[in-house]
């Protein structure tokens, strides 16, 4: 028998693309390529017995074209809080080796993945308008998209019910998505960002 696996957690993503992200309708990316980074805040999870409440998980990606035609560079993150058999749970997990959506998927469309990361995260949750920070690599902060006539800001929602990330979240402006990891380094100011709730397992 394989391990058994689920997560609830905040969702913070956000990337190189327009507002909306084409890739959420499936289209090529706006610039033909992916850079993107995201942040779980997990409230409650288990990895068989071992408890994943309140700990955290990130990334930064980049591919050279659309996701689903693979070649891509990953960097994931992880609770620096987490001990030994939490983290391995964590990878496994993330690496997709148990099995379960996103992490199954998305592990097919990397040729690199660097060692992981352990560091600090923090998160202020506040809908739209959250963000995170993944020790000194990742920053993202979100607000709502504004009006280009009014600046007002705009209440932008979508539902996705094929989705394998999310099945629905708030599209937001990723006002920074900034990364210094490595091999990867980025910054999309005020390009596509959603926020939301998950629920993943096996």
């Amino acid at each position: 028998m394989g391990a058994k696996w689920f997560f609830d957690a905040d969702y913070l993503q956000a990337c190189n693309c327009d507002y909306g992200c084409p890739c959420e309708f499936s289209a090529p990316p706006t610039s033909g390529f992916c850079e993107g980074v995201g942040a779980w805040k997990i409230s409650q999870g288990k990895f068989n017995q071992i408890p994943l409440d309140d700990l955290a998980i990130g990334f930064a990606a980049r591919w050279p074209k659309a996701i689903h035609e693979g070649n891509g560079t990953l960097c994931l993150f992880f609770d620096e809080r987490a001990n030994p058999q939490q983290r391995d749970a964590l990878i496994q997990i993330a690496s997709g080796a148990v099995g379960g959506l996103p992490f199954e998927i998305l592990a097919t469309t990397f040729s690199t993945v660097h060692e992981p990361q352990y560091v600090p995260f923090e998160f202020h949750l506040a809908g739209i308008n959250s963000r995170a920070r993944v020790g000194e690599a990742i920053t993202i902060a979100l607000e709502s998209i504004k009006n280009p006539v009014t600046g007002d800001p705009e209440q932008v929602r979508i539902e996705h019910g094929t989705g394998f990330i999310f099945k629905n979240a708030d599209a937001v402006s990723a006002r920074e998505c900034t990364v210094s990891a490595g091999p990867l380094a980025f910054s999309w100011p005020n390009k596509a960002g959603f926020v939301t709730r998950v629920r993943y397992g096996n």
